[in-house]
C-alpha cells in the first residue's frame, strides 16, 4: 500500500472563517493562514480557534487531511447521526475501562455517527439508574461534540443544538 501524497490543493481546501473539525478537539474555526519558521523551515499553519476551550490550536496545512481534520458534516450525516441517536442502546458486557476506553476514542474519532453512538448509549432518562460520575463526564464530552457540530452545521445556538439531541433522546428513551 503506498501512502497517498497530500496535494496543497487538497491542503487548502479549509478556507479562513470555515468551521471544521478537528478529531480530539470537536469544532474549531479557521480564523487564517499563516507561515512560520521551525527549526528553520517554512511552515504553513492553519490557525484554528476553539472558542468554548480558549484554545488556539496551529496545524500545519500540510498534515490537515492526514491527521484527521475535516470540513462539517453535511445534512445527510446529522440526519444519519440523528437516526443513531433514534437506536436502541447498546452496551456490551464488557469491564467498565474497556468500554471507557472504547467510548473515549469513539468521541475523539472527529466521526459523527461515533460519537452520536456513545450518546445514545451513555444517556440515561428519568427511569432509568444513575450514572457513575466517569460515565456521566463521558456522556457529557460527546453531547457536547455532537451538539457543537449539529449546532454548526444547522446554524444554530448550541443550546438549541442540545435541546434538540435531547428531545431526540427522551422521546426515543419513552
Amino acid at each position: 500500500m503506498t501512502a497517498k501524497k497530500t496535494t496543497k490543493k487538497e491542503a487548502l481546501a479549509f478556507k479562513t472563517n470555515e468551521f471544521v473539525v478537528y478529531p480530539s478537539h470537536g469544532v474549531g474555526k479557521v480564523s487564517r493562514v499563516e507561515t512560520q519558521e521551525v527549526a528553520g523551515t517554512k511552515l504553513e499553519l492553519f490557525v484554528i480557534n476553539f472558542e468554548k476551550e480558549k484554545m488556539t490550536l496551529r496545524v500545519p496545512t500540510g498534515k490537515a487531511i492526514s491527521i484527521g481534520m475535516r470540513p462539517l458534516s453535511s445534512t445527510d450525516v446529522v440526519e444519519s447521526a440523528m437516526t443513531t441517536l433514534r437506536g436502541k442502546a447498546r452496551v456490551k458486557r464488557t469491564m467498565w475501562s474497556r468500554r471507557a476506553a472504547e467510548y473515549e476514542a469513539k468521541i475523539n474519532s472527529g466521526d459523527l455517527i461515533s460519537i452520536a453512538e456513545v450518546v445514545r448509549d451513555l444517556y440515561r432518562g428519568d427511569g432509568q439508574p444513575e450514572q457513575s460520575y466517569s460515565e456521566r463526564q463521558l456522556y457529557e464530552a460527546a453531547l457536547d461534540r455532537m451538539a457543537r457540530e449539529v449546532a454548526a452545521v444547522g446554524n444554530i445556538e448550541e443550546e438549541q443544538a442540545v435541546a434538540q439531541l435531547e428531545t431526540v433522546l427522551t422521546r426515543e428513551a419513552a
